[in-house]
């Protein structure tokens, strides 16, 4: 499953992007500079933590850092939001969206 994802991302990224194509470039720039692991690094991570199914991923800045926002169904089915620090793979902060 977890392949399944990194493809569907990685296509994603490698597709000419319309509106987001400097926020792809920034990343991809990220990434080749070290600043942020690997999508791959941080579904692991998630994968470990609380398995289930990951349906969506942001990375984006909160505080001057960059941070993977992750959208999980659980294996309990419950939607579950992360927010994990890009650079680090610690979790910053989790939250069930049903609560």
């Amino acid at each position: 499953m977890m392949r399944s994802i990194c493809l569907a991302i990685l296509l994603m990224l490698s597709a000419p992007a319309i509106a987001d194509g400097d926020d792809h470039d920034r990343a991809r720039a990220a990434l080749e500079r070290g600043d942020i692991l690997p999508l791959s690094r941080i579904l692991a991570i998630v994968e470990k933590t609380w398995g289930g199914r990951v349906i969506e991923v942001d990375l984006g800045r909160d505080d001057g850092r960059f941070v993977y926002e992750i959208e999980i169904v659980t294996p309990a089915g419950r939607l579950l939001e992360a927010e994990i620090d890009a650079a680090t793979g610690d979790l910053i902060e989790s939250d069930y969206e049903d609560d």
